[in-house]
């Protein structure tokens, strides 16, 4: 079974150039599911045992979302071991993808956003959050950025996302003006510690920034603004904010890099809320 996933990840690289961070999820979906019945051969796996797994990762109080992407892990699983001659049958054919109730991104306001950028940030600490929030990015596609992907005068960003799609965002005057200020910063450090790299994002103390890293630095800002809130936070808020200001639905998705439309309609129900919030606490 371990082989048969081996190889279903190398093709997954190879063939939908997924990132490493999402092939590692899917490897441990799938190892969780052999080693919770002992699976031995794909070929021993039957409806009755993707049940079963749906049923104890239930019993084990899973959250919603993480057994939809582990049924949906199984289900691209075997749909391929089916597809490639592996197996002679496909037991998730017609097993249902269980549905996740629809719940809100948690989002920052704009004043609080002011607020963060008010505290004692570092250069290299003000210029994550600029990017995050006013370029939308995800973590991954933050700390993967290297300083050619930013053309200050031309004023965007370039990054690459799920799928290794690549896409441009244009980036703001405060987020350009940092950046600026941030460079020859960046330049005495990677002489002080006699650091080669390409990234952008370097830290005072040497160190380049990670995802740990960054979502630390959100959490603890967030402490100080008396909100629980992480990088994906920032990219929430980003979108809604656009939405808020009249921003058309196809261009918020080209800037988050959305393939399906659908899930950025999502926060067009935050704005209706925020609408709502607004109207009441006037004419109450």
């Amino acid at each position: 079974m371990y082989q048969t996933i081996s190889e279903y990840l190398e093709y997954l690289e190879i063939e939908k150039g997924l990132s490493q961070n999402t092939l590692n999820a899917y490897r441990r979906d799938l190892e969780d599911f052999s080693d919770a019945f002992d699976i031995f051969d794909a070929e021993e796996v039957d409806r009755i045992t993707i049940n079963n797994y749906i049923r104890k990762l239930k019993e084990k109080k899973f959250a919603a979302s993480s057994v939809i992407r582990k049924v949906a892990s199984l289900r691209g699983f075997f749909k391929w071991a089916y597809s490639s001659g592996i197996m002679t049958k496909n037991p998730a054919s017609t097993i249902e993808q269980p549905k996740v109730p629809k719940k809100l991104p948690k989002v920052v306001t704009i004043k609080e956003i002011e607020e963060i950028l008010k505290n004692n940030l570092s250069t290299e600490e003000h210029v994550i959050i600029e990017l995050l929030y006013s370029c939308g990015l995800r973590v991954s596609e933050l700390v993967s950025l290297k300083v050619n992907d930013i053309d200050l005068s031309s004023k965007y960003v370039r990054c690459t996302g799920k799928g290794s799609k690549e896409r441009i965002i244009p980036i703001g005057l405060e987020a350009k003006k940092i950046v600026e200020e941030y460079l020859p910063l960046r330049a005495f450090i990677l002489k002080k510690y006699n650091i080669n790299t390409k990234k952008l994002l370097v830290s005072d103390s040497g160190k380049l920034y990670n995802r740990q890293a960054v979502y630390s630095l959100i959490h603890k800002q967030g402490k100080l603004i008396n909100k629980n809130i992480s990088p994906h936070t920032l990219r929430h808020s980003f979108a809604t904010h656009l939405l808020e200001n009249g921003a058309d639905l196809r261009i918020v998705q080209e800037l988050l890099g959305h393939s399906d439309v659908a899930t950025t309609q999502l926060y067009t129900h935050i704005s209706k809320k925020h609408l709502k919030e607004v109207y009441f606490s006037i004419n109450s």
